[in-house]
């Protein structure tokens, strides 16, 4: 692996709940490098790797995990760490005892500020879901920002939820930040609206149509070639310079379709589909139809095995009769084309989800980089991504590959993937039927 920071000498970042990569992606692009992301699930490991192939992935949960590890698995002994930030998910509320944080379901955030204290970096950021600040559950984010302070970090109070439909991301999506610096350095703001208002068709309107092609019954990526004429578009697929985009360069293939196996509905469900209004529901499905000219409805993730092996809602098409793909998700999501995610939908789906749309992420990792008073610079190195077997792995090949217990994820039966040689195009992933 080569040591990209110690070439190029940007702040340093980690991620401690890394999922995919948003946040590890939206802190590159305004200037980090990423050295270590720490993430339990196998499967979102691989993918992780597969689009950051030079930032040390730890495939373990964080309550396993000591700063003392995570600098030596990154190479950062000695060194002061810039920023770590991470969405760790609370999975109970328990108002019974005198102190939430102690709630065993809590315990990775208990274990977020147990990994602050250890690495001491210059800043922290924790992000998580809007209903923190609500009714009861606000004493359980006071009491992680008591226990901040404790650990010898400056809160910037009131906290903020930020949309990321005032970012640029054309999707309405609130999430908390709450910023914290080290006594010793000067607190970051929260960023303020600073973009024009992006649509739901200058995300996806010139993505081809997934539908068109047979081949993506049973792969998730076409070799193709299309027109971009929004910004956005011709922005994520790297066609045209971001200005504010401090990532390093991936060499990718700009005309291919990736992250796009189709979904087969029935002729019925498609009637249904054309006949529902934009921007309405579809009264059988629950599905949202998206008004091209509007913003997308939050992006869920659905659920493990272990909760049902739901699958969330999915929009339908402005224009056709279907539900999104990946990718279109992705472009809703404010992910570049170059990134791409496992190649089942249902796993596809749970990583864009799941994870911080890249462009908010980016506008708060902004201001930590102000308050450390650097300029970021756009890196002259270019990245080759991974493996694109990686975005193949199921959970036992995963657990394998990163020589870990298979059962730490809620599993779920799936078809298996494999390659079809009479295939030109190299990158694709192919399903068996």
């Amino acid at each position: 692996m080569i040591s990209l920071r110690k070439v190029n000498k940007r702040p340093i970042g980690i991620d401690l709940f890394a999922g995919a990569g948003g946040l590890s992606l939206g802190f590159e692009q305004a200037g980090f490098d990423i050295a270590a992301a720490i993430e339990i699930d196998p499967v979102h490991c691989a993918t992780h790797e597969y689009n950051f192939p030079n930032t040390a992935i730890i495939c373990a949960s964080v309550t396993d995990v000591t700063g003392d590890e995570i600098r030596r698995r990154a190479g950062l002994q000695g060194s002061d760490i810039d920023v770590v930030f991470g969405g760790p998910p609370c999975q109970g509320f328990s108002m019974i005892g005198k102190r939430t944080l102690d709630d065993p379901r809590n315990s990775l955030v208990f274990h977020f500020v147990r990994i602050i204290r250890e690495l001491k970096p210059k800043y922290c950021v924790f992000e998580n879901v809007k209903g923190l600040t609500l009714g009861l559950h606000s004493k359980f984010l006071n009491e992680l920002i008591e226990e901040l302070q404790k650990a010898d970090y400056k809160v910037h109070l009131p906290y903020r939820v930020l949309n990321a439909a005032d970012i640029g991301v054309p999707q309405d999506r609130r999430r908390l930040f709450l910023l914290a610096a080290r006594t010793d350095m000067c607190l970051p703001v929260y960023p303020e609206p600073n973009r024009p208002k992006t649509t739901v068709w200058d995300a996806i309107g010139d993505l081809p149509d997934a539908d068109k092609f047979d081949a993506l019954n049973y792969q998730d990526s076409i070799s193709t070639r299309w027109t971009s004429r929004s910004l956005y578009a011709k922005q994520l697929r790297e066609m045209q310079i971001d200005p504010t985009d401090f990532s390093y360069t991936r060499d990718f293939d700009r005309n291919i379709l990736s992250s796009s196996l189709r979904t087969k509905h029935t002729e019925l469900s498609k009637q249904r589909f054309l006949n529902t209004k934009a921007g309405e529901t579809e009264a059988i499905s629950r599905f949202h139809k998206l008004a091209p000219l509007g913003v997308c409805n939050t992006l869920r993730a659905g659920t493990d095995s272990a909760r049902g092996a739901f699958t969330s809602p999915r929009p339908i098409h402005p224009y056709l009769p279907r539900v999104i793909t990946v990718r279109e998700a992705a472009r809703l999501h404010s992910y570049p084309d170059w990134f791409r995610f496992h190649a089942t939908k249902w796993h596809g789906f749970r990583q864009v989800g799941n994870s911080v749309p890249p462009l908010l992420g980016r506008a708060v990792a902004a201001e930590i980089m102000k308050a450390l008073h650097v300029r970021p610079k756009k890196p002259t190195t270019v990245i080759g991504l991974g493996d694109v077997k990686l975005l193949t792995f199921d959970m036992h090949t995963a657990s394998r590959y990163f020589d870990v217990r298979s059962d730490v994820i809620a599993q779920r039966l799936r078809k298996p993937l494999r390659r079809k040689s009479s295939y030109n195009d190299k990158d694709a992933l192919w399903l068996i039927p």
